[in-house]
């Protein structure tokens, strides 16, 4: 589970980077970043997501590789959850509900995929 610490725009862009690429440097990272900033700040924000527990490091020679401490998948159900907290009271159908309505029309297809896994859900307890 990730630390409950929020991630700033920037922080967000760059974990959303890495967990793209697997791992990179500071350097990959500035190159892939939409206006990015200075080297500096790049490694400003790789140290603290570093600190607040998002990626971990190692020493390539003289430079740092970058890599995301959890999953995506496990970042993505951790963000959810927060925002299932903040917006709807902890609510799953509050959440799919502003989904749906938000989506525009659906395929067959994607109704489909999503009754499987509402029943999926169900048969495993969910």
């Amino acid at each position: 589970m990730l630390p409950e610490e929020s991630l700033s725009r920037r922080e967000t862009e760059v974990m959303e980077i890495l967990h793209r690429l697997g791992r990179a440097t500071a350097a990959e990272v500035r190159g892939e970043l939409a206006d990015p900033p200075s080297d500096a700040a790049v490694r400003s924000v790789l140290r603290i997501l570093g600190e607040k527990g998002h990626v971990g490091y190692v020493a390539d020679g003289t430079r740092y590789v970058y890599a995301p401490t959890v999953s995506a998948r496990a970042a993505r159900r951790s963000a959810m959850e927060r925002l299932m907290r903040t917006f709807f009271d902890g609510s799953a159908e509050g959440a799919m509900a502003a989904l749906l309505e938000s989506s525009g029309p659906l395929s067959p297809a994607t109704r489909q995929r999503l009754k499987e896994m509402i029943d999926r859900a169900a048969e495993e307890g969910r």
